[in-house]
């Protein structure tokens, strides 16, 4: 009951006659539901030119960022001033809106595993062919339990543990987030010298804990199991690259291509793509090759609020751009999660790699 109605009933003499109705609400104010119900954010709206460069994109693309909190993406992805709190809480069914924006990469999973419920949620607010690319928490993909500076404290007792990656990551994000999986990585930290130096025996222990898992296509017929790393010596042929192909093939499981400067380039990755074949592309790219493989913190301090490019890759860009084309040409899902440490401005390289994609020539096309 509205605050007029209580004056009219019980605010005034009987005798006036009851005033007119109230008089059609403001435009202002018949647009306000369009805030969500007034949770408070808003989508930024996007011209006909994105719309149109979306529906140029192979269907089987998906490409997306690296979480969605960023305030700094004001008219890219949000319109208006937004907290940090306020995106992490209801700024993914407005991020889902984006034409360009149809993954995204759950990384908080990555330090401290969630729940059925955390998951259920995030499903619930995206749209029906929206897939999610999500991290396993480091409590089973670092070998090294580290203080909150990043520094590796002591061994990690719990490394590989196939038991953990089951119970704590994969069940609970086949039974969350259902058909919406489009891949669940395990990103193995940088190991220490005395694994890398085994680095066999730590294959076969990462073979043990693929082969754990349940199967992923019942319920996510979409969904792949992926490994991303960040010690080249993983796929150099005189290591273990081959071997280590093996063992993803074998598992149904593929490999995660990783751009970041730990890793060499993105052609000296794809012998791995290829040793899999056929199979869907996963992709992250995660940090620019200016500030050098421990660069994160300078790339962060220098890209906030992360609303423009900085540093852009063209090279990069083209090579993608080719690798996606031919894969989704031949009919196989790609997955391509993109952080602001990049180039700068997650959202931005994302319409710049779409651009890429687009004009790809017809031959590319059918890879």
């Amino acid at each position: 009951m509205s605050n007029r109605i209580q004056d009219d009933l019980f605010g005034g003499p009987p005798a006036p006659p009851p005033p007119p109705p109230p008089a059609p609400a403001p435009a202002a104010e018949e647009a306000a539901p369009k805030r969500k119900k007034g949770i408070g954010v808003a989508a930024q709206p996007q011209d006909e030119a994105l719309h149109a460069l979306a529906k140029r994109l192979p269907p089987q693309l998906r490409l997306g960022t690296s979480t969605w909190t960023y305030p700094g993406w004001k008219g890219l992805v949000w319109e208006g001033e937004h907290s940090e709190a306020q995106l992490s809480k209801n700024g993914l069914p407005l991020y889902a809106q984006h034409p360009l924006l149809r993954t995204v990469s759950i990384d908080r999973s990555f330090y401290r595993p969630l729940t059925v419920s955390q998951y259920e949620r995030y499903a619930s607010q995206v749209p029906d062919d929206f897939r999610f690319v999500v991290k396993a928490p480091s409590l089973v993909t670092d070998a090294l339990v580290r203080s909150e500076d990043g520094r590796g404290r002591e061994p990690n007792p719990a490394f590989l543990n196939a038991d953990l990656a089951r119970t704590e990551f994969v069940e609970p994000a086949l039974q969350g987030l259902g058909h919406k999986i489009g891949a669940l990585v395990f990103q193995l930290s940088p190991l220490p010298m005395e694994q890398l130096d085994r680095l066999p025996e730590v294959l076969q222990r990462l073979r043990a804990l693929l082969r754990a898992q349940p199967k992923v296509a019942p319920i996510a017929p979409d969904g792949i199991l992926a490994v991303e790393v960040r010690d080249p010596e993983w796929v150099r042929e005189h290591w273990i690259g081959p071997d280590f192909a093996a063992v993803l093939r074998e598992a149904g499981a593929t490999y995660c291509i990783d751009l970041h400067p730990k890793m060499p380039p993105l052609a000296d990755q794809l012998p791995m793509l290829r040793a899999l074949w056929p199979g869907p592309l996963v992709c992250r790219w995660m940090l620019n090759t200016v500030h050098g493989p421990y660069g994160y913190e300078e790339a962060e301090k220098l890209y906030e609020p992360f609303d423009r490019v900085h540093h852009p890759d063209p090279e990069n860009h083209e090579a993608l751009a080719r690798l996606i084309t031919g894969v989704t040409g031949a009919g196989q899902n790609a997955y391509i999660c993109i952080s602001n440490h990049a180039e700068g401005s997650a959202p931005r390289t994302i319409r710049t790699l779409a651009e890429r994609v687009a004009a790809q020539p017809p031959a590319a096309r059918r890879g």
